[in-house]
């Protein structure tokens, strides 16, 4: 288990490329160390606005600051063939050593469904991702030797193959799941697992199954990451918090799987039923910066070696120096 960082995750979905650029730069400038990104082709809501390339927007992020850089997360098999993603993290890897971790995850039709190809059940989807995970990182390591490799699985093939720009060690590469059974595979095939804000209890039984999968692939759990993408919303009275939750990240209060869903715009006919109290349980709502201290450490507790915080509303820059003034510096391991 390593030292504690707390990073900013910025959302590709709510602002404008250059303006990513700035939060993030901001965010460390205010003690934030590292950056997760989010990969969408749209934003879950209209009133989010944006959606551009996460590959682009990393390159300059990392031109710009000294922390870590991941997509959080990128699916790897319907936008892109897994050997693509293999390329655009190795030469992440390559430009900006030591700094680039590879998040994955099993994806949502909102993003995956624009190639217009079948869209799976999710157990299929859980398999697809597995078995792009295993391609990846026998990529990564045939190419770190020299050698070419190939794949011909249930869901993917590649002919011989390898990378020919390579950083010197391979990027860490992390599954997001919120899953038991994901949480095992995650364990016995990936470097760490990625999930996002539940009960203690649930988060304490991902955990043991992340750890039970990597002893079962001889792997030391204690070794491999553990990272929480939490979402909050913070703002000057609790009032606005409230409202910024309910306009900008609508999702936090769907009680139901989204990932069958297509359309922005299907979101936001959702997004209409959404109430204040639903909520409830699910993101930390206040205007008091020791609240989401308090939540936040709880997190911390329960064994994350990274967390990245995600402010729902538009106010990055004012929240960046509140939390980074009386937030961050509280955190302890």
């Amino acid at each position: 288990m390593g030292d504690l960082t707390v990073g900013y995750a910025a959302m590709l979905e709510q602002f404008a490329p250059q303006e990513v650029v700035g939060y993030t730069a901001l965010a460390e400038a205010h003690g934030f160390s590292g950056c997760m990104a989010a990969d969408h082709f749209q934003p879950w809501v209209p009133a989010q606005g944006q959606a551009a390339f996460v590959w682009n927007v990393l390159t300059a992020v990392g031109e710009r600051t000294r922390g870590d850089l991941g997509p959080g997360v990128t699916c790897p098999g319907y936008r892109f063939h897994p050997a693509i993603v293999a390329q655009a993290s190795a030469t992440l890897a390559a430009m900006y050593p030591g700094r680039h971790w590879l998040g994955l995850g099993a994806g949502e039709a909102l993003n995956e469904h624009v190639v217009g190809g079948y869209w799976p059940e999710g157990p299929e989807r859980s398999l697809r991702l597995f078995e792009a995970v295993e391609m990846i990182k026998k990529l990564f390591e045939a190419s770190l030797t020299g050698r070419d490799v190939r794949h011909s699985g249930t869901y993917y093939r590649m002919e011989a193959a390898r990378l020919w720009t390579m950083p010197a060690e391979a990027p860490p590469v992390l599954v997001a799941t919120a899953g038991p059974v994901n949480a095992r595979r995650t364990g016995r095939l990936a470097d760490g697992i990625i999930t996002v804000g539940a009960p203690p209890e649930k988060i304490d039984g991902l955990f043991a199954q992340f750890e039970r999968g990597a002893r079962e692939a001889g792997k030391d759990p204690e070794g491999m990451l553990r990272v929480l993408q939490l979402h909050l919303s913070w703002a000057p009275t609790d009032e606005q918090a409230l409202a910024q939750a309910v306009e900008q990240w609508p999702t936090g209060g769907m009680r139901f799987a989204k990932g069958d869903i297509r359309s922005p715009h299907d979101f936001a006919a959702m997004a209409a039923l959404v109430r204040p109290e639903d909520f409830a349980g699910r993101m930390v709502i206040s205007s008091d910066p020791d609240v989401h201290r308090s939540a936040i450490q709880r997190f911390v507790d329960l064994g994350f070696d990274r967390v990245y915080l995600h402010n729902v509303g538009r106010n990055q820059a004012e929240w960046i120096e509140v939390f980074g003034r009386e937030v961050l510096p509280k955190l302890h391991r």
